[in-house]
Order: C-alpha cells, then sequence, then structure tokens
C-alpha cells in the first residue's frame, strides 16, 4: 500500500498556472465527484499557494497516473503541467504535508491559515466519501503535527499573512497610509484579516467590498468600515488610494475597463492595486494604465524572503517537531501494513490447528465437555506462543522484504 502526492505550488509553478488548478472552497465536493471516477480515495487540497492531490492505494504507479490524468484533464487541459507538478511517496508525501500543516512550506512561512485548510480538505472529502482509515490517519497526524509546530515553537508568533503583507506593501509604496482610503474586496479570511490589519495600520478609511451589501455589512460592524454591495465598486474606485482584492470569485472582479473609467475621473492620483486572490480577482491588462500600480500575491517575495529569515531558529525547531512526529506515523503505518498478513497468519494457523485438535479428539475415548476445553485451551497456547516471536518481529521490522518472505513461507496470499 502507497501514500500518493502529486501537486503544485508557488516554487514550482507561476501565478498564472497555478490559478488554473485553484479549485474554490465552494466547488471542492464537485472536483471530489470528479475525481472518485480517476482515484477511489483521496483528499484535494486547494490553497492560493498550492493545489495537491494526496491518496492511499494498493497501486502506487496506478495512483500516481491516476493523479496525473485528473489534474491533467480536470484541470490543466492546456497547459503543458508536467514540468509544474511533483510527485512524491510514502514517507517524503507525508513529510510534505507535515511541513504544510506545520506552516513551512507557505509562501509566508508558519501563516496560521494553512492549518484549517488542510483539515477543512479532509472533512469535505469525509462528507464525499472519499477518505479511507490510512488516508484519515495521514491527514489527522498532519493536523495534530501543525498544532504541536504552533504550541511549541514560536513560528506563528506575529506571523506575516498574505493579507497582512498586502497592507505592508501597499504602505512601501504610498507611504503613510493614515489619510489612505483603502478598498478591501472580499468578506473571507482572507478580507477579514486585511481590514484588521488595515485598521492597526491607522487606515483613516476602510471600505468594504462584497458581492451582497449583508456579507459586507457583517465585516464592516464587526471590525470597522464602511459596507459596499460589488455592484457600487466602481464608484468607490475613483475616491481610492489602495485595492486589496481578496475575494473568491472565480472571474476578474475588476477588470480593464472598470479601472480605466475610475482612473479618468480622477487625474493624477495614483492608485494601488494587490490582488492576493487565487485565481486572480484583477485583470493583468490593468497593469498598463497610467498611476495604476498593480501587484499579485507572487510579488510579495521581499515579505517571504524576510519573514523566512526572521524565523529560522523555529524553523529548525519546527523541522524537529516534525522529524519526531514521522517516526511515531512510521510506526503506526508499519503497524497498519502487516495488519492483514497477521491476520491471515494466525486465521490459518488456528484453522490447522483445529483441524487436527478434531482428528486426534475423535481417534481418543469418549472426553468430557471439561476436558475438550482443556485441549481446545493448551492447543490455542502452543499456537500463539510459536508464532508470538514471528509476528513481534513483523510488525517492528521496517524490512518489506520480511513481510514477502512470511507471505511466501506460508502460502498466505492463497490462504487469503
Amino acid at each position: 500500500m502507497s501514500i500518493i502526492l502529486a501537486g503544485m505550488n508557488h516554487q514550482t509553478a507561476p501565478l498564472a498556472i497555478r490559478e488554473k488548478a485553484a479549485i474554490s472552497a465552494g466547488k471542492l465536493p464537485d472536483f471530489l465527484s470528479l475525481l472518485r471516477s480517476y482515484l477511489p480515495h483521496s483528499i484535494i487540497l486547494s490553497t492560493c499557494n498550492r493545489t495537491e492531490i494526496y491518496t492511499v492505494d494498493n497501486d502506487g504507479q496506478q495512483a500516481e497516473k491516476a493523479s496525473l490524468d485528473f489534474l491533467k484533464e480536470c484541470l490543466l487541459p492546456d497547459a503543458d503541467m508536467r514540468r509544474y507538478l511533483y510527485l512524491a511517496r510514502d514517507k517524503a508525501a507525508v513529510e510534505h504535508l507535515f511541513r504544510v500543516a506545520g506552516g513551512l512550506e507557505s509562501m509566508l512561512v508558519g501563516e496560521f491559515e494553512v492549518l484549517g485548510q488542510v483539515g477543512h480538505a479532509l472533512e469535505v472529502a469525509e462528507k464525499a466519501d472519499m477518505v479511507n482509515l490510512p488516508l484519515r490517519h495521514v491527514f489527522q497526524s498532519a493536523i495534530r503535527t501543525g498544532r504541536l509546530v504552533r504550541e511549541k515553537t514560536n513560528i506563528s508568533r506575529n506571523a506575516v499573512s498574505a493579507s497582512s503583507a498586502a497592507v505592508d506593501l501597499a504602505e512601501r509604496v504610498v507611504g503613510d497610509v493614515s489619510k489612505c482610503k483603502i478598498l478591501v474586496i472580499g468578506t473571507g479570511e482572507a478580507g477579514r484579516l486585511a481590514v484588521k490589519v488595515a485598521r492597526e495600520r491607522g487606515v483613516s478609511q476602510i471600505v468594504v467590498v462584497s458581492r451582497t451589501l449583508e456579507r459586507a455589512s457583517a465585516l464592516a460592524e464587526k471590525l470597522g468600515g464602511e459596507p459596499v454591495s460589488q455592484s457600487n465598486l466602481a464608484k468607490e474606485l475613483c475616491s481610492a488610494n489602495i485595492v486589496v482584492a481578496c475575494a473568491g470569485a472565480p472571474h476578474y472582479v475588476l477588470n480593464f475597463s472598470h479601472v480605466v473609467q475610475a482612473m479618468r475621473k480622477r487625474p493624477g492620483l495614483p492608485l494601488v492595486v494587490i490582488d492576493i486572490a487565487v485565481p486572480r480577482n484583477v485583470e493583468p491588462a490593468v497593469k498598463q494604465i497610467k498611476n495604476v500600480f498593480l501587484y499579485n500575491i507572487d510579488d510579495l517575495t521581499d515579505f517571504a524572503d524576510l519573514n523566512r529569515k526572521q524565523r529560522e531558529n523555529e524553523i529548525q525547531k519546527a523541522t524537529e517537531i516534525i522529524a519526531s512526529e514521522l517516526e511515531k506515523f512510521a510506526d503506526w503505518w508499519q503497524t497498519f501494513e502487516v495488519r492483514p498478513v497477521v491476520s491471515t497468519l494466525m486465521k490459518k494457523a488456528d484453522s490447522i490447528r483445529c483441524a487436527q485438535l478434531n482428528r486426534t479428539i475423535k481417534k481418543l475415548r469418549p472426553l468430557s465437555e471439561e476436558e475438550q476445553d482443556a485441549l481446545d485451551k493448551m492447543t490455542k497456547s502452543i499456537v500463539t506462543r510459536i508464532l508470538n516471536e514471528p509476528i513481534k518481529h513483523l510488525k517492528e521490522s521496517k524490512n518489506g522484504d520480511i513481510t514477502k518472505a512470511v507471505k511466501d513461507l506460508f502460502h498466505l496470499e492463497k490462504s487469503s
């Protein structure tokens, strides 16, 4: 049985490719339904930094091929995607997921949101009936590891999120933000963080934009700001200094014509637009408009590098925790993998014991129930004692050849 990972992330694929493969939370059940025709037990983890498929299957090579086929046929039909993908199996796949949950594989090391995204991926796959016991244990172990990393290290203390980095980038471009008007497009977790950080930075006017006024009002009331429905976005653009776009929309929320029209009404007033959504919320051509400064999530590299340098000591501590948790998982996995062999071996031995016991009893004088019970217990004890050491060695051994040798010696494949 193999654990297989196939995916791409910010280190292997540019934003233009990642956004094609991105799956929003609302669409995840639909894509799991599609994935079912490729793989019976799989989990999709899709964030702004990555899209990954995790599966546990008896045939590792077939699972790898099926994962790649799904990515190509359902997410990236027009791309030469193989150059952007990575594959990992067994320990390497599990270690990668543990590092993801611990925040070590994020663009901004230590960001907390990814741990919740790992948990959400498991929850949605469970509801879709796509999770078997070993896959569930892989993800539950990763979630536990992610929590331990954050409890026992300071890797997430004052961690930079994409939302906070976006506001910092805007501050770097415009200078003093206290007199600026900022539009935050999106009311999800990224939007909430952007509003919170803008408030902390002293932004004088915060406008929360959403498809519905109700959602915008809920966030604005909670954290402060003015709620606006998306239908009034064009009007708000005319007086904004900064836009942070982080809506979970599958299409552009801000297109070229929107921004051109707004800039005609504000000659000389620059506009900083930071699009941290994946897929992107802002049409890339907006960058060509005079006095508009457009950045996307991949432009946060400077903040990512600084963030990593500041957390080098904590990264080392987190790596040690992950190594320890990997050992625990490996022990569980070894026991899990040999369990069917142990069960089959015990059943075969007991079958032989019972057959021999019945033949012997027929040759003896009539025995009382008590005497028959005593013989049954004695023969069970003999079989158990004989198999005790081999089974213990089988469970503790990390050598797959030993498992195969046991199967061959006792002809277990034919018996199971």
